[in-house]
């Protein structure tokens, strides 16, 4: 499987992960395709985006290759739950 499967698989789950899992998807969905997070951190008020600015920055010095392999391989783990 690639990336683009991965992605566009992990779009069409059938069930919604909670939010912890839906974050580890965007902090590599957005290292693997942007690289190192680069926007300023949300304000404290808006803790969805916060969460998520946290979810990439984590991801920080991860090489887009090595992100889109871990991406992959989260897809596998989680897909027999919410596929």
């Amino acid at each position: 499987m690639n990336f683009e499967t991965a992605t566009e698989k992990a779009k069409v789950f059938t069930k919604i992960p909670p939010d912890s899992v839906f974050l580890e998807f965007y902090g590599l969905y957005k290292q693997a395709t942007v690289g190192d997070c680069n926007i300023a951190k949300p304000g404290t008020l808006d803790l969805k985006g916060k969460a998520k600015w946290e979810a990439w920055n984590s991801r920080k010095g991860l090489t887009q290759d090595e992100a889109k392999k871990a991406y992959i391989a989260i897809y596998e783990k989680y897909a027999p739950q919410y596929a």
